[in-house]
């Protein structure tokens, strides 16, 4: 394992183009309705500047309303998306838990599956197939492994997704909102795993709506709000302030 794991976000900035496109009808009428001219842009800073840094053996909550951020610094810290602007430094292997059909072929087996995420997720063939069995057993989804993910509920998904990412002992997991979606006993053996993960001293960045999860799993909170850090500190104060003040 890594000697000594590290998240740094330094003022880091992401903009996204959400510009509709000028080569539509739609988008030349609604862009003159707007105002815009045929070439203008127009731009959404999701992150503004933002500077963090995450050490080994933390554990950190991510907080905020919807389109405050939290899913675009997850993504920023898995790789998935470049900052606009600043600098990132991630010492680690990094195993993000996101949309829960990433990664999954549809058409293909639960067991096929298996395979595919643990190969992108790192894992060599040979050391897939020492694990397989295990993942198959902790995910509890017996038979239905058989069929194709396609026929698949979210809950499944969730059983099925979790159980490779956390079989592959990652050293930073990066959760967004799926500890939620599973059903109320595969939800208590999940937490037990993350208390597993997290007795090895290893990095956990967690984003949910569920206040109670986030007290549960973390020591540190982060409350974003508009793409901007409004509070960084100890889980209790952040999420004090954040459940009295939530859109301030």
């Amino acid at each position: 394992m890594t000697s000594e794991l590290k998240i740094s976000l330094r003022d880091v900035r992401v903009r996204f183009d959400v510009s509709m496109r000028q080569d539509s009808l739609k988008g030349t009428v609604l862009n003159l309705l707007r105002g815009q001219t045929n070439g203008s842009r127009e731009y959404v800073d999701a992150l503004k500047g933002i500077n963090l840094e995450i050490k080994h053996g933390e554990r950190v909550g991510l907080v905020g309303l919807n389109g405050a951020g939290k899913s675009t610094i997850l993504k920023v810290m898995a790789g998935i998306y470049p900052p606009t602007a600043g600098e990132t430094e991630i010492v680690g292997h990094v195993s993000p838990m996101f949309e829960l059909a990433t990664g999954f072929e549809m058409t293909q087996t639960g067991w096929d599956n298996i395979r595919i995420r643990a190969m992108l997720l790192g894992l060599t063939p040979d050391e897939v197939e020492e694990r397989i069995h295990s993942i198959a057993e902790f995910s509890e989804l017996g038979h239905f492994l058989d069929y194709p993910v396609k026929t698949y509920s979210a809950g499944m998904f969730i059983r099925l997704a979790f159980s490779v990412s956390t079989a592959i002992n990652p050293e930073i997991l990066l959760l967004d909102e799926v500890m939620g979606a599973g059903d109320l006993v595969f939800a208590e053996k999940a937490k037990r795993r993350m208390y597993e993960f997290m007795e090895q001293g290893k990095i956990l960045v967690f984003s949910s709506h569920s206040l109670p999860l986030v007290e549960d799993f973390c020591e540190r909170a982060i409350w974003l709000r508009k793409g901007e850090i409004a509070m960084d500190g100890s889980v209790k104060d952040v999420l004090a302030e954040y459940t009295a003040h939530p859109v301030r």
